[in-house]
């Protein structure tokens, strides 16, 4: 065989290889409103960026006539590129290729890209589109799912881990995506689900529909396992793109800054008109939020899920951080057990990739109730505690309104490690309201009283001037400066400043604390 001989056969098998299963799979493909694998890794990346590993990888089963089924890839494209002029790895599964089902070489080949991701130090990142385990492999892909979800352990706080769910994602195939720290979902075209509708009404006579029991909307607002829905693959590749610009490449990097046009100094009068005087009624925290962050611009994250808890990423200054808030428009803000769930995971993650957290607090207390109480909310609830005592990155928090009890403590108070605590003059800081404090405080004057009512409110009101105001708390410390509103922005970033340099204090060393879980 000649050279020029040599050279049309590579030709021709990177041609074969990217047609993965073929046009009439492709163009089917194309009629579910998906892109496929290929098409998916040329909109993420950087033009001309894309590296292909293990191209002409084939699987290597003989069982059920398999040996005569071969195709280049065997279902997953592999290689690094660039998002943004930044190295990333990812991998694209390809659902034209035996329904994107995994084989042992399909996982080797995720393996190696894990593998080289990590000792790299870049993100990782999956785009999911599979029907799980090849039945034809056996053990051997149950094998291979294995060592994919033990890299994802491995890799876990030392990169970003990205999951976009862009077909079915069935099975075991799930708790790859689950241990990566954000899963990106595509409305109507994608699932998860540990067993499918069959098999759930094979064995518990329930009926369901796909959509209904893993769509994107389901995991959205009622499971909480995805954080992100998208209309169509073009705007789950695009959050991709927009949630790297906020993340450092590993975990030994700062998050990469950018010059901000929005000035630092900026201030806004119209926060002293967002609370309420009457504090029973509602305000939508996320005004607050938007008015002090660069150009008002808050990348929310799992925005449908728990909405008495916001968390997300914004810029102050140019500076990516964290921002965790109660939102009172919904429970009051009461912290209930998903509330939790979702902040204190949060917090780790700002932990891990070195994201100061921001805390807005108006938080009456944890939601009662005996649902509540059977579910775990103690357990829960201590998630929260343990995730900003254990964080060492700055912790800087604003109470604008309630902080009542535990939930006071738990929200980034001074006493879990916050650096820099401020306080709006209407914050009401105390172990309980003053509707539940002063019936135990005042039980027998108010049981002398000749108007009870009259002297009930009184004394309500005196409570809140004298036992529940920010300047209680500013005298023992535990906040450190109470602000006007309309300076939230410049307190806050210069705050941030001050505390780029700061470093972990001294521990005892061990080998990683037992999160109650």
């Amino acid at each position: 065989m000649t050279n020029e001989e040599r050279i049309k056969e590579l030709i021709e098998r990177d041609a074969q290889a990217e047609m993965g299963g073929g046009r009439d799979k492709i163009d089917s493909q194309h009629k579910k409103g998906k892109l496929t694998a290929r098409e998916r890794i040329d909109y993420l990346l950087d033009r001309d960026t894309f590296e292909e590993l293990d191209k002409f990888v084939v699987h290597r089963c003989y069982d059920f006539g398999m040996e005569k089924q071969k195709i280049f890839g065997d279902g997953v494209v592999t290689g690094y590129g660039r998002i943004n002029g930044r190295l990333v790895y990812l991998f694209s599964q390809d659902f034209t290729v035996f329904g994107g089902s995994l084989s042992g070489p399909f996982g080797e080949k995720i393996c190696k890209i894990m593998d080289l991701a990590l000792r790299s130090g870049a993100p990782v990142i999956g785009l999911n589109d599979s029907g799980g385990a090849r039945i034809q492999e056996g053990v051997n892909s149950l094998g291979a799912y294995g060592e994919i979800f033990k890299r994802n352990v491995r890799s876990s706080g030392i990169i970003p881990q990205i999951s976009a769910i862009m077909g079915p994602c069935a099975g075991g195939a799930v708790y790859s995506p689950a241990i990566t720290d954000f899963i990106i979902m595509v409305e109507k075209t994608s699932h998860m689900f540990i067993t499918g509708p069959q098999v759930i009404k094979a064995t518990t006579h329930e009926e369901v529909e796909p959509e209904a029991l893993g769509g994107a909307v389901r995991h959205n607002t009622t499971s909480g396992v995805a954080h992100f829905s998208a209309k169509d693959d073009q705007k789950a590749l695009d959050l991709i793109k927009e949630l790297l610009s906020f993340l450092p490449q590993n975990c030994n990097e700062p998050p990469p800054q950018i010059e901000s046009k929005d000035d630092p100094n900026r201030t806004d009068m119209n926060l002293r008109a967002i609370i309420p005087d009457n504090p029973r009624l509602p305000y939508d925290m996320k005004r607050i939020i938007l008015s002090v962050v660069d150009d008002h611009h808050f990348f929310e994250v799992q925005k449908l899920y728990a909405p008495n808890m916001i968390i997300g990423l914004a810029r102050m200054n140019g500076m990516p951080v964290g921002i965790v808030a109660n939102q009172p428009r919904f429970l009051a803000g009461c912290l209930d057990i998903n509330a939790s769930d979702k902040c204190a995971r949060f917090v780790r993650f700002c932990d891990c990739f070195n994201l100061p957290v921001l805390t807005f607090v108006d938080v009456p207390g944890f939601l009662p109730g005996v649902a509540q109480e059977y579910g775990g909310i103690i357990r829960h609830g201590a998630k929260i505690i343990y995730a900003y005592c254990d964080a060492s990155v700055p912790k800087v928090t604003v109470i604008t309104r309630k902080a009542y009890g535990g939930a006071y403590d738990v929200m980034g108070s001074k006493h879990h490690g916050g650096d820099i605590n401020f306080a709006y003059p209407m914050a009401e800081i105390a172990v309980m309201g003053p509707d539940g404090a002063v019936p135990i405080v005042f039980r027998n004057q108010l049981n002398q009283a000749a108007d009870p009512e009259k002297t009930r409110q009184e004394l309500i009101d005196d409570y809140r001037q004298t036992f529940a105001s920010p300047y209680k708390a500013a005298e023992l410390g535990y906040i450190d400066e109470i602000i006007l509103p309309e300076y939230t922005r410049p307190k806050l970033i210069r705050a941030l400043e001050s505390l780029k340099t700061k470093v972990d204090v001294h521990r005892l060393p061990r080998r990683h604390g037992n999160i109650p879980l």
